[in-house]
């Protein structure tokens, strides 16, 4: 019988553990050190950073390194020779033969074999023609055609395919060769990596107020300006890469190389970037590499006649929520793919970084569904972890960094799970930011269940803050989830159908557009103030665009009524929506000038339940809040960190806001040597009901 393990035993294997998985990982002791209560996973973070560090060995050694690894798109597809012959590649390890076809040869599905090679992979070298003219137009349409093992002929889009499109009234999607006389000249450098990230989450196909598909050059040309007024350094590009159902909002993905057609072409694309990089302005791809459509004839799906190429084979490869397709990420022709995906919208496009959709289904084997995340430790490591896909991440977030420093990757992660967003040398995912994704929540819990004077300080500015030390989080009051049909924008929750008959300015305020218009402003100064190292706003809903958002779909006789956005209501002089476009604009301006994005999270030195006020600095500001319905304070102590002249530099009551103009900007406020709340001055303000203010402490620095 074997003598029982004492604990001093115990102690000591897992103090051997320990040094051990501080030895593997670089910087592990400085993760361990930020969060001391992740020592006992220690041995998770080891086996995590081994693993990436195996592969991307693994990829140097059989592929030549990863920046070779992640060109696949410059070999599989179809290509031009500099002879003027074409030289094609597959991998579809399943097919019995496969065979090009299209409208340069009469459409034969056998004339031109592949030949086949190992690992699943079949290439295709064509020869120039005698008088040397194009083998294969640009603009002519192609198929890979795919013989199965049970003697099925299947035509197929290849994944590699650089533009689809669907023309007149097919159900599915052509693929076209892309091969333009003039492509597109980029004439503008990439910004710097901006301090502060204030993004502006946009869908080109909705950005016209007309009910219609809008294109690239309607956005370049219209959306773009707007944004560059706004003070937004960051656009987040939604629905780019092609989906074949549009009302998927872009997440149901068949052709992942390719720019969506519906909107343009790929150099107008491309004009959209450049155009926004000599505003100053960063753009980020949201990129869906969590699952793929089920589509086969026009997507991905049972490409060489199996359900394993590319994806999980059996249930394992079907998300049931999303009736969706999901990734082996343990194939090493799956990574190729996906990692080239991301190379590709990084140089072709010149994309400045992505958001990654979909994380928290990629972490884990239940994909999240039917989980709480109650935030117990435990949760986020041991078998219900897919660390294939989290492995994957790290060397996407690894590839992005390498080729480009200043991009920007961006997890949305519903989960929480720590270190996602710290470097990868500790063991961390290698993210720079995740999204704060329960602060639009809690906004429209408090306004959907709770009145305003039950609304409870402490639980918004505990939302507001609930973020891991050192891993950065984009704060937003809503995103395209809270505008989707179904559910509604904060507007819509704050006025409803009172939007439609009283935002002109001709007709008095009534209780329900006041209540709505002050707290709209106030629920987003103080997410963007205190809620993340990063503000997201969605396209329209900085002025309080009225209803929701739905596409053309059977349920609603294929209407474009709501899926567009009404940016000339912003416009219209008579219309209360300009104030909360000028109070968004001056928001961010603020923030341009004074960076409390940037800054260390705020000192918070009030939250009384009582006379709902909220009072914090950030970045040398003082702001404050009061969110009570009708009681205004006069001579309120307010405490701050800073002796001396105080103004007021941002006032959500002013004229241009819609607000009363009860606050007399030329006033000056004085600090004292009188301890308040924790902070050793403090100062008396006259604060109404329903205001946000930001005062700015004037004095010369000593």
């Amino acid at each position: 019988m074997a003598a029982p393990v004492t604990s001093a035993a115990l102690a000591e294997g897992s103090e051997a553990a320990l040094k051990a998985a501080l030895a593997d990982v670089p910087e592990l002791a400085r993760l361990l050190e930020i969060d001391p209560y992740l020592k006992p996973y220690a041995v998770d973070f080891q086996r995590r950073y081994k693993k990436f560090s195996q592969i991307l060995n693994s990829i140097g050694e059989n592929e030549g390194g990863i920046d070779k690894f992640s060109r696949g798109y410059e070999s599989f597809g179809v290509h031009k020779c500099a002879d003027g012959g074409l030289y094609c590649k597959e991998w579809a390890p399943g097919a019995e033969g496969v065979f090009l076809t299209g409208d340069f040869n009469g459409w034969n599905p056998f004339s031109y074999p592949y030949k086949k090679l190992d690992y699943g992979k079949w290439e295709l070298y064509i020869p120039p023609k005698q008088n040397k003219s194009v083998l294969v137009p640009h603009g002519s349409k192609l198929k890979v055609v795919i013989t199965s093992k049970s003697g099925e002929i299947l035509y197929r889009i290849s994944p590699w395919a650089k533009y689809v499109v669907r023309e007149a009234d097919n159900v599915n999607y052509d693929w076209i060769h892309w091969d333009p006389e003039h492509l597109y000249k980029f004439k503008h450098s990439r910004p710097k990596k901006p301090r502060s990230l204030r993004i502006y989450e946009s869908h080109v196909g909705i950005s016209s107020h007309e009910g219609k598909v809008a294109s690239y050059k309607h956005f370049t040309c219209n959306v773009l300006p707007r944004i560059k007024d706004l003070g937004y350094n960051c656009i987040q590009l939604m629905a780019i890469m092609e989906h074949a159902y549009y009302a998927s909002f872009g997440y149901q993905i068949t052709s992942f190389f390719a720019a969506s057609s519906r909107y343009g072409t790929p150099e107008e694309l491309k004009e959209l970037v450049d155009t926004a990089h000599s505003m100053g302005i960063i753009v980020l791809l949201d990129v869906v590499h969590s699952h793929a459509s089920k589509n086969s004839a026009d997507g991905l799906n049972m490409f060489d006649g199996t359900d394993s190429c590319y994806f999980h084979s059996g249930p394992r490869g079907t998300h049931d929520l999303w009736d969706s397709r999901l990734f082996a990420y343990s194939s090493w022709e799956v990574l190729r793919f996906l990692l080239s995906n991301i190379r590709w919208w990084l140089e072709e496009y010149r994309f400045d970084g992505f958001r990654f959709d979909g994380v928290t289904s990629m972490l884990y084997h239940h994909h999240g569904m039917g989980q709480g995340f109650s935030g117990d430790y435990s949760e986020y490591f041991g078998l219900q972890v897919d660390e294939d896909a989290l492995t994957y991440l790290m060397l996407a977030n690894h590839l992005t960094h390498t080729l480009y420093p200043d991009s920007i990757t961006i997890a949305e992660d519903v989960s929480g799970m720590p270190a996602l967003c710290s470097p990868i040398s500790q063991g961390g995912g290698g993210f720079d930011y995740r999204l704060a994704m329960a602060i639009p929540d809690k906004w429209i819990q408090l306004l959907k269940e709770f009145k305003d004077e039950d609304w409870n300080m402490g639980n918004i500015v505990y939302t507001l803050t609930n973020r891991r030390y050192l891993e950065k989080c984009i704060a937003y009051a809503e995103s395209h989830d809270q505008a989707l049909v179904g559910d509604k924008t904060l507007a819509f929750w704050l006025m409803d159908a009172e939007m439609y008959t009283n935002m002109s300015v001709l007709t008095p305020f009534t209780p329900v557009i006041d209540r709505g218009i002050q707290l709209h402003k106030m629920i987003r100064l103080i997410t963007h103030g205190l809620g993340g190292e990063g503000y997201l706003n969605f396209m329209g809903n900085e002025f309080g665009h009225p209803e929701w958002l739905d596409f053309p779909r059977k349920g609603n006789n294929e209407s474009y009524h709501y899926a567009r956005r009404q940016f000339h209501l912003t416009d219209d002089d008579l219309l209360r929506y300009k104030f909360l476009n000028n109070f968004d604009r001056d928001m961010n301006r603020l923030e341009e000038r004074f960076g409390w994005l940037s800054a260390p999270q705020a000192h918070v030195s009030e939250k009384h339940e009582g006379n709902k006020i909220i009072a914090f600095e950030r970045a040398g500001l003082l702001f404050i809040f009061n969110f009570h319905p009708s009681k205004s304070y006069t001579d309120y102590r307010i405490g701050t960190a800073l002796p001396g002249k105080f103004k007021i530099v941002l006032d959500s009551d002013a004229a241009e806001y819609g607000g009363h103009q009860r606050l007399d900007h030329s006033t000056d406020f004085f600090s004292e040597a009188f301890e308040h709340n924790g902070r050793p001055c403090s100062l008396l303000v006259y604060i109404p009901s329903r205001v946000a203010l930001i005062l700015q402490n004037v004095d010369p620095p000593n």
